[in-house]
């Protein structure tokens, strides 16, 4: 139930949708005649069109949540890396029976690199199918067939193929990994993503180090660099906003450890 809800909600919290429903909802005011109210809204809907899409609105909101955990920086070789799906377009991917990859690609590269790198780490990927209305694809069998092509031992993976969401990521590969005192884990999810991933994990028990990537800013220069394209700044302000919806949902659900989860 907490899966659909937060998909129905997920709909109305992204601020392209608001707009174009609140121009639509204008649109059907004029219809009727109601000229005041219709001109108000399809004003307010327009305002707020080119604030989201030209204003540096969508780099402030992104770079709160993406520099909340620095790069991650450490001698010590991990016990195992866990990536979270989300980086993987399935249904396209078994459609065209090739890997389909999205805007957060670097998820998918990161653990390719880290695999070599750390040779005798173990490689958790979690992914199933995040999607309301089409099939249900996962993604972590297409994640395995690349660890193969890529020389990866199957004896180190490990999949996971069931979550839809970050809480059901933390909680089934606590429950799947059982992770012993001492041990490293690095955790691979966008920057963006990664206060949310954190605060899911932590309450579910499962302590992680961060290892953030997909930034897809520069820094806090960005802050102040307007957008030359209308989709380009609406596309980030949806996926800053999106995710701010996500952090309050989870805290207030009891699904994360903290409002906005702070490396330690």
């Amino acid at each position: 139930m907490f899966f659909v809800v937060s998909k129905v909600a997920g709909f109305f919290a992204v601020p392209s949708n608001l707009i174009a429903l609140l121009g639509v909802a204008g649109l059907c005011l004029l219809l009727r005649r109601r000229l005041r109210a219709g001109l108000l809204l399809l004003v307010a809907s327009t305002a707020l069109l080119a604030i989201a899409g030209f204003s540096p609105l969508g780099n402030v909101l992104l770079l709160t949540l993406t520099e909340r955990f620095p790069q991650w920086q450490s001698a010590e070789a991990p016990d195992g890396i866990i990536i979270l799906g989300g980086a993987i377009d399935s249904e396209a991917s078994a459609a065209r029976d090739s890997v389909e990859l999205d805007a957060s690609a670097e998820r998918i590269l990161t653990m390719l690199r880290l695999a070599r790198r750390y040779s005798r780490a173990r490689i958790v990927f979690s992914g199933g199918s995040g999607n309301l209305f089409l099939g249900s694809v996962s993604e972590a069998p297409i994640a395995a067939e690349l660890l193969d092509e890529f020389g990866v031992e199957r004896d180190r993976v490990v999949l996971e193929e069931a979550s839809r969401t970050t809480a059901e990521n933390a909680t089934r590969l606590r429950a799947m990994l059982a992770p012993k005192p001492g041990e490293h884990w690095l955790l691979v999810t966008s920057a963006f993503h990664m206060p949310r991933a954190i605060g899911a994990f932590r309450k579910a028990g499962f302590d992680v180090e961060a290892y953030p990537v997909d930034w897809r800013t520069r820094g806090w220069v960005d802050a102040r660099v307007p957008f030359d394209r209308l989709s380009s700044g609406l596309a980030r302000t949806d996926v800053a906003l999106h995710e701010w919806g996500g952090l309050v949902i989870y805290w207030l659900t009891g699904r994360s450890s903290d409002l906005f989860p702070a490396p330690r």
